[in-house]
């Protein structure tokens, strides 16, 4: 049974709506993906820190109660669990303040069970911080040697944009262990002032990797892939009560296509079919739309009840 590893931040988002918090829900980017493959049947870990306070217990449980494994979580009694503040907007879009003490970030933990086709998933600030960059790179190296497939998510916020010349190449480092990148307009924006999806692959990821998804919210998706595809995707149509996970679970969707429909990290790199792709982004869609339908950030049990049978079908 092919499994799926996570590596990133957890935080407890606090989610507020006309200056008014309506709800707080553990999160984090590859957090929120893996809870969602823990619900609909898929073999999850993640590996990640928390501070030893009720945040903290709070996080590792709501782990354990959806599936995903916690043996790799360090768990620091001198450090505060992050929180973060979600501000919606009219259209239910998020802006976000962090609480975090970045320095005082470790990463201690024995590797996990790799085997080949299973996939890591990792991406946003926690894939670049410096401070912990040695211990991601030697983990992204030895996830690749035991021939896991490696999804990267950007996610890169405006918030670390005074940090591009420094974080660069971390980012561009990332770039070449991934064999999937995933980013948004805005994320190209922060850090290559660039918009265009064709500019950005031919100029940034195309040299360090050949399949790219390019997301712009509402507006179509863009896939370019290593066997010269090229295709637009137009976006699912769905009331949304919250935009928060969309890009989360837009990256869960698409790994549940992956092992749903059996593909290998060879068929990534020899350069998925278009049916394959049509698949697979069919399925990150139905995650992403039935996200934003809730302030919850990962899928409702009854969508990933229904994703379990699919997979045991």
């Amino acid at each position: 049974m092919r499994k799926v590893i996570g590596i990133g931040e957890t935080v407890l988002d606090i989610i507020f709506k006309n200056e008014q918090p309506i709800g707080a829900v553990p999160g984090g980017s590859v957090f929120n993906g893996l809870i969602s493959l823990g619900r609909s049947g898929i073999h999850t870990a993640f590996i990640s820190e928390t501070g030893n306070d009720r945040v903290g217990r709070n996080i590792i449980q709501f782990l354990k109660d959806n599936h995903v494994g916690t043996d790799n979580i360090s768990v620091y009694p001198e450090t505060k669990s992050p929180v973060s503040l979600a501000f919606l907007n009219e259209q239910n879009d998020a802006e976000y303040i962090f609480y975090k003490d970045h320095p005082h970030d470790k990463l201690d933990f024995v590797y996990p069970d790799i085997q080949p086709d299973d996939i890591v998933m990792f991406g946003s600030y926690y894939a670049v911080n410096p401070v912990i960059r040695p211990q991601m790179q030697s983990f992204l190296e030895y996830a690749r040697s035991h021939g896991a497939i490696l999804y990267y998510d950007v996610n890169f916020r405006s918030s670390h944009k005074d940090e591009v010349m420094k974080l660069r190449a971390n980012i561009l480092e990332n770039l070449e262990y991934a064999d999937i990148v995933r980013g948004s307009k805005e994320d190209f924006e922060v850090m290559f002032n660039k918009e265009d999806a064709d500019t950005v692959y031919r100029s940034q990821i195309s040299f360090y990797c050949k399949n790219f998804i390019y997301t712009q919210g509402a507006d179509p998706l863009e896939m370019r892939s290593a066997g010269g595809l090229s295709k637009q995707y137009p976006v699912m149509k769905t009331e949304t009560v919250s935009t928060i996970g969309a890009g989360d679970n837009f990256n869960a969707g698409f790994i549940y296509g992956l092992i749903k429909y059996g593909i290998t990290r060879g068929q990534i790199a020899d350069g998925m079919t278009e049916s394959q792709w049509d698949q697979v982004i069919a399925e990150a869609q139905q995650f992403s739309a039935n996200v934003c339908q809730s302030i919850s950030n990962s899928v409702d049990q009854s969508f990933a009840d229904e994703k379990k049978r699919e997979l045991e079908a």
